[in-house]
């Protein structure tokens, strides 16, 4: 069992900068880790993920704006958020997915205001 715990969300001004972190219990350096996010009313949506060897991928929506970077000696996956919008006002939910099953965060609220 791999517990996940994010923090770093909190209440931003557009155009801000916010950095979100998940640490998990367990050896994460087998798993994809990923950020999702959830604005009310609509569906979790990948924000961005990132292999155990580094590579990475992004939804179209944040690209240019957010990095995601892990440390895997402190299986810790970081959200670099930077030139923050309205639009990216959700709870984002930290993920490891393993082979065999996957583990969610309880989740960390992002507010950007406009």
């Amino acid at each position: 069992q791999v517990q996940l715990v994010e923090s770093g969300g909190g209440l931003v001004q557009a155009g801000g900068s916010l950095r979100l972190s998940c640490a998990a219990s367990g050896d994460s350096s087998g798993s994809v880790m990923g950020w999702y996010r959830q604005a009310p009313g609509k569906q979790r949506e990948l924000v961005a993920d990132i292999t155990s060897s580094g590579s990475t991928n992004y939804a179209d929506s944040v690209k240019g704006r957010v990095t995601i970077s892990r440390d895997n000696a402190k299986n810790t996956v970081y959200l670099q958020m930077n030139s923050l919008k309205p639009e990216d006002t959700a709870v984002y939910n930290c993920n490891a997915k393993y082979l065999l099953t996957e583990y969610w965060g309880q989740g960390t609220q992002v507010t950007v205001s406009s």
